[in-house]
């Protein structure tokens, strides 16, 4: 993302003063700095017109839904705009209890949180929701809010391909010839507006959210990549925070973001693979997939071997086998219906890993809509390595340690080695002690898509923050699942604006039970099936 000096000063800015449009030459910096309080004191005035959500959002009746406009080019502010979707649910108790609106993010980038809403009626958010306005989005690029795109959705769900683990040559470069036409997809899908999706503009959107919803200062979940932006944002707008939930921490050491934070996520989906096999090889009386991890492993090749020579139902070949079981690595919700679908294609059925594996061609839109925006997102955010040497070389060194997911993830990132809009310098994230309100960090031990240490960085440098961990466990996004002692700081923060008094720890939630055959695991309450 961006580098130390890019925004060190701005953040301490006396934003309302900035509302003078920028002078010729002025630093573009300041210019957006300035772009972004003439769009949010628009947004106030205009606020929100929410009403019916229309049916392309899949919404209940119980949630209504909006649109913020924002500029594409905050050095530009009365330049062209674009509508971002807003859902709400408005706080359930009374007057005495509400407390303004609760923004959350899931991540990606490329994610929506436009289903957010729902989750007011369960258990775990009953007593938030009470409190707050339940309030989602889709972020610039995603979904309804001006959609990018950089592949025809029938191309990027195609099926079955192939997933090595050791790449041929020829392999690698077929890769390289795709990861090429990808950036130049984006180029022509975006043209100039390209270089516009960034964490930078993220974190400006929502401060013209929070201005549209009326609030003077904001009360924000982030999940995942919502950690980065939110981080991002806490830097730019130390004074407008109110309460911020930063739930499983991306790594926002400038030197990380983002080609550095890819290769420590590959090392760490190695351990979390090893800890899913290891669960599969306790309970072999049930899957019968092997009495070790190692066992287990072995028969897990075993099906990506015959998937190479015959695709599950035409469709399922080994890269959609990877992409059905790296689930498993964010979430051990689906521990029990992999080990199911893989039990079951060795007897001969395999009927249970088409249904969890094979694309999905009604949401193959959304996955590219998704994968574009994800794409667009972390090639502009920092400087990637431009020559393909560099990268050959650190991943081939990765997957001798680290197979599982080295390679897979090195094709996602590659288009950013050829990416044609202009770099940024990631942000030194941070802010001096006294600028934030206490700030809550919620960080699973052995969370593989945001390892720990990514917690224990951004705790270091958002002085005054909490840091709650959940201690040898591994789900991605712990805020309001299984855990209820995670659940019981998460709430008394929102509600009562408490913490620990630096660091706390909570035991694990339980293991997944296993599943016989002819049953499948669901994924816990409130969380979304195909989220990663």
């Amino acid at each position: 993302m961006r580098a130390a000096a890019l925004y060190g000063t701005v953040g301490s800015l006396v934003l309302s003063a900035l509302a003078a449009a920028p002078a010729a030459g002025t630093d573009p910096r300041t210019a957006e700095a300035r772009g972004t309080v003439i769009a949010a004191e628009r947004a106030a005035a205009a606020g929100i017109a929410f009403g019916r959500c229309p049916k392309a959002e899949m919404l209940p009746d119980t949630v209504r839904c909006g649109t913020v406009r924002v500029p594409l080019d905050y050095a530009h502010p009365k330049g062209r705009q674009i509508a971002l979707t807003v859902s709400r649910v408005k706080a359930s108790g009374g007057p005495g209890e509400r407390q303004g609106a609760l923004v959350y993010n899931p991540g990606g980038p490329g994610a929506s949180s436009m289903y957010f809403p729902m989750v007011a009626p369960l258990p775990e958010w009953k007593r938030i929701a009470r409190a707050y306005d339940l309030v989602g989005y889709a972020p610039r690029g995603v979904a309804r809010s001006a959609p990018l795109s950089c592949q025809d959705p029938k191309d990027f769900a195609k099926a079955p391909t192939q997933s090595p683990t050791d790449p041929s040559p020829s392999y690698k470069l077929e890769r390289i010839a795709q990861a090429k036409a990808y950036a130049q997809g984006c180029e022509r899908s975006a043209g100039a507006a390209l270089g516009q999706y960034t964490s930078l503009n993220n974190a400006r959107d929502l401060d013209v959210l929070r201005a549209a919803l009326g609030q003077k200062k904001l009360t924000f979940i982030g999940a995942s990549y919502g950690t980065y932006f939110g981080a991002v944002y806490a830097t730019l707008f130390p004074s407008h925070v109110r309460r911020m939930v930063f739930d499983s921490a991306v790594d926002p050491d400038p030197r990380k973001i983002w080609y550095r934070d890819n290769l420590d996520q590959s090392l760490a989906f190695e351990s979390r693979w090893e800890d899913f096999r290891a669960w599969v090889a306790r309970h072999d009386g049930v899957y019968h997939l092997g009495t070790t991890a190692e066992r287990v492993l072995e028969n897990f090749e075993k099906v990506r071997a015959r998937l190479a020579q015959e695709p599950a139902g035409g469709t399922v070949g080994p890269a959609q086998l990877q992409g059905a079981f790296l689930k498993a690595g964010y979430y051990d919700d689906f521990w029990a219906m992999r080990a199911t679908a893989l039990s079951a294609y060795l007897k001969g059925d395999p009927k249970p890993l088409i249904a969890q594996a094979a694309p999905r061609p009604e949401t193959a839109w959304d996955d590219e809509n998704g994968n574009a925006v994800y794409t667009a997102v972390e090639c502009n955010d920092a400087p990637w390595p431009t020559d393909w040497a560099t990268w050959d070389r650190d991943n081939t060194e990765l997957a001798q340690i680290a197979p599982f997911e080295t390679w897979d993830n090195a094709w996602m990132n590659l288009p950013c080695a050829y990416w044609p809009a202009p770099r940024q310098q990631p942000v030194d994230v941070g802010t001096a002690r006294g600028a934030l309100p206490p700030t809550l960090i919620l960080a699973a031990e052995r969370d593989a898509a945001t390892p720990y240490p990514g917690a224990l960085e951004l705790q270091r440098r958002l002085p005054g923050s909490v840091l709650v961990t959940e201690k040898d466990a591994g789900t991605h996004g712990i805020g309001g699942g299984a855990n209820k002692c995670v659940n019981g700081y998460l709430e008394d923060y929102l509600l009562h604006g408490r913490t620990p008094v630096r660091r706390a720890a909570c035991a694990p939630h339980p293991e997944p039970n296993p599943v016989s055959l002819d049953k499948r695991s669901a994924p816990r309450a409130g969380q979304r099936p195909s989220a990663l």
